[in-house]
């Protein structure tokens, strides 16, 4: 009785679904997801690599600045989005913060706070995790009622003996942060348990406990590289550290499950960290980076975006980690155009693959934008 009773003003706060009043944001519409122009003009030359906060903000603002103004008019609940306005919501007041959030709001009003329609697929659901960060702001129930809801649908529905729920490994960046985000929100400790069961299934499957990398799916288990190495995909397990990184912001210090996702996060910082590039960045296939011509940025971002986070809350060690960094960024910096375009980041697909260097995708923004947001915390 009492889940009907609150499922019924879950769909009366839908229907109540407003917006703040904000100043609006002008869009342009010359592309969507994303692109790959075969002139995409001069590299920007007046960035620096350097951990000072003013050097961050300049070049975080550069490039939200050019992605905001190239997004479509009409919101899109997919993940590719949410990964986006995940990191337009992650920059710092002090950076134009509120600008980004003016915006995502907007996009969420248009959205009318609802996911995808695909009730089970993570992908579907990613586009949470923004909702509810804005409903910290400002502690409206129609912010959040549509994805409660489908997060309730989601754990009553009977489960597949033969196949995972998240039977993908960039499904952890998906889902997981919003359940653990509800429990958060909520105090119900459903969201979290059903959370990790979930988790630790996936994880089970799909992560090596001596390489301490995900393959991508189980299709990848016995998949390898030209060099006779195992296919571990620098973008699947990015959006792992990513999930690992925004389950945790959400555990309490307190939690009896926080342990495992820590030392997840720190298994998986070492082993990346050690097959780091000479430019600072990571090769789509992370075993294998003789045979990508480009390092890949959305991977990378989320690599360097979930050490990062480990050294700001002490859960990696900053004297070994801090070097890594270091370089990331001033890799990632060194793929951004005059414009302000973030260039060489993979197409959506599920596996290594070929790209240029002037291909630039929502997502890789969106956690570029993630990554710049721990390195200003650690900023001078």
């Amino acid at each position: 009785m009492k889940r009907k009773i609150w499922m019924m003003s879950a769909l009366l706060a839908v229907l109540a679904t407003g917006l703040l009043a904000q100043q609006p944001v002008t869009f342009t519409t010359p592309a969507v997801v994303g692109d790959t122009p075969a002139d995409a003009g001069p590299k920007a030359q007046n960035l620096s690599a350097k951990f000072q906060r003013r050097d961050v903000a300049k070049a975080l603002k550069l490039v939200a600045d050019w992605q905001l103004q190239r997004l479509p008019k009409q919101a899109d609940s997919d993940w590719t989005f949410a990964a986006l306005y995940d990191g337009l919501l992650a920059v710092p007041d002090a950076v134009n913060g509120d600008k980004y959030k003016s915006a995502v709001t907007q996009f969420a009003g248009q959205l009318e706070w609802k996911p995808g329609k695909r009730i089970l697929n993570a992908d579907d659901h990613a586009i949470g995790k923004p909702y509810l960060e804005l409903y910290l702001l400002h502690r409206d129930e129609s912010r959040i009622a549509p994805i409660r809801a489908r997060m309730e649908e989601v754990m009553a529905a009977p489960e597949d003996p033969k196949k995972l729920l998240w039977w993908w490994s960039d499904a952890l960046y998906m889902a997981p942060p919003v359940l653990a985000e509800l429990y958060g929100v909520t105090g119900d400790t459903r969201y979290i348990s059903f959370m990790d069961k979930q988790w630790s299934k996936t994880s089970d499957l799909l992560y090596d406990q001596k390489q301490h990398l995900f393959s991508r799916d189980a299709t990848f288990l016995d998949q390898h590289e030209k060099n006779g190495q195992k296919i571990y995909w620098s973008r699947g397990n990015g959006w792992v550290m990513g999930g690992l990184v925004r389950v945790l912001q959400r555990l309490p210090a307190d939690s009896p499950l926080r342990a495992k996702y820590v030392l997840q996060l720190q298994q998986m910082a070492d082993a990346t960290a050690a097959i780091q590039s000479k430019d600072g960045l990571w090769r789509p296939g992370l075993l294998d980076p003789d045979s990508y011509a480009l390092p890949e940025i959305s991977g990378s971002a989320f690599i360097t975006y979930a050490i990062a986070y480990g050294v700001n809350e002490k859960i990696l060690d900053k004297k070994k980690y801090t070097p890594v960094l270091q370089q990331a960024w001033a890799g990632m910096l060194s793929h951004i155009y005059a414009d302000g375009r973030l260039g060489s980041i993979q197409p959506i697909g599920a596996a290594p693959g070929a790209f240029t260097e002037t291909s630039s995708y929502v997502y890789g923004v969106g956690a570029y934008l993630l990554a710049g947001s721990e390195i200003y915390r650690m900023a001078k």
